[in-house]
């Protein structure tokens, strides 16, 4: 299974490409960046553009995001609302479908805590993905950690159908 996951943000929305056969495998990951000086709706306009980008030219299976929670900051909190919309609908128009995982969630199937910290979260992306480390912003690994999210709930699931 190849799954693109996306940390949502107007500012920076983090996506990462896992592809699991026998073991995690990051295939790509970044930060899409919009510019805080364009007016709302281009910088979702260019949230979409890029994100169509990332699915066009990488072609995952399924998308995985991770859910919005109510921050103290109501404006940030309707900011990544909105990113996470937009990537809904991206994905939805590109015939994907669309699985949500709240933050204690993905921080839970990754590192085995729910309330684990931002660094524990990478540092255990990177082991898991036998990386040296994540590069770029905290973005990037919560992109990576919320495909591998999903792909633990697709093992979990099916080893529970048998």
């Amino acid at each position: 299974m190849f799954v693109l996951g996306i940390d949502p943000g107007l500012t920076r929305t983090g996506y990462g490409l896992v592809r699991r056969s026998r073991a995690y495998e990051a295939i790509a990951a970044g930060v899409i960046r919009t510019d805080p000086d364009l007016a709302m709706a281009q910088r979702l306009l260019e949230l979409e553009r890029d994100l169509s980008g990332v699915i066009a030219e990488h072609r995952p299976e399924v998308v995985a995001i991770e859910r919005v929670f109510t921050n103290r900051n109501r404006q940030t909190a309707i900011a990544v609302g909105r990113a996470s919309g937009v990537a809904m609908l991206t994905a939805a128009r590109a015939g994907l479908l669309v699985h949500e995982y709240s933050p204690n969630e993905v921080k839970l199937a990754v590192t085995g805590d729910g309330a684990a910290t931002k660094a524990a979260v990478a540092t255990m992306v990177a082991r898991r993905l036998q990386l040296g480390s994540v590069g770029g912003p905290a973005d990037v690994a919560d992109a990576l950690a919320v495909a591998m999210c999903h792909l633990q709930q697709v093992r979990l699931a099916a080893g529970t159908r048998r």
